[in-house]
């Protein structure tokens, strides 16, 4: 039985999208910290800060899933194409 290779192939090794997910992570603790109010500052800096950062943090982990929840379909769409034929 010959397999048709054209289809979309499975990649596997580093996952990039959750490596640039992490790495803005990253950067938004190192920013935080260079921003973080002196205590000269307004007291609402730090609360505006923090939400900032966590906003910022949630959002990347909503379209990480968003991007994982895209693959599994895919690979179902794959394996029913593959099913019937």
């Amino acid at each position: 039985m010959h397999h048709d290779s054209a289809g979309v192939t499975a990649v596997t090794g580093i996952d990039w999208k959750a490596l640039g997910y992490l790495t803005s992570i990253v950067s938004v603790f190192l920013l935080g910290a260079i921003a973080w109010p002196t205590p000269d500052e307004p007291p609402w800096h730090l609360p505006v800060l923090l939400a900032g950062m966590a906003t910022s943090i949630v959002g990347m982990g909503c379209r990480y899933k968003a991007h994982l929840d895209q693959q599994r379909e895919l690979k179902r769409t794959e394996a029913k194409a593959d099913g019937q034929r």
